[in-house]
């Protein structure tokens, strides 16, 4: 089938590049990528939404509070944590 299409010209450039590259023609560069795409599309799976899993980490250490996250690095690790 012949057709008329406008491709942005980055994408014009790499499929010249790959021609240039491979000895082989435009069109079949094109044609080539074109079913690469589209058989990858419809060949994906759903992907599992990402979860987290959380966990009971314990009672803090007496006089510890999560309440400011930094106070709680400077008296556990330092004044230098940061």
């Amino acid at each position: 089938m012949r057709t008329t299409m406008t491709l942005d010209d980055d994408v014009a450039a790499k499929l010249k590049a790959e021609a240039r590259r491979s000895g082989r023609s435009f069109r079949e560069i094109v044609n080539e990528m074109l079913r690469r795409g589209l058989s990858t599309r419809h060949g994906r799976s759903p992907k599992e939404p990402f979860r987290v899993a959380s966990r009971d980490l314990g009672k803090l250490l007496p006089g510890l509070t999560l309440d400011s996250v930094a106070e709680l690095l400077e008296r556990v690790e330092g004044p230098l944590h940061r």
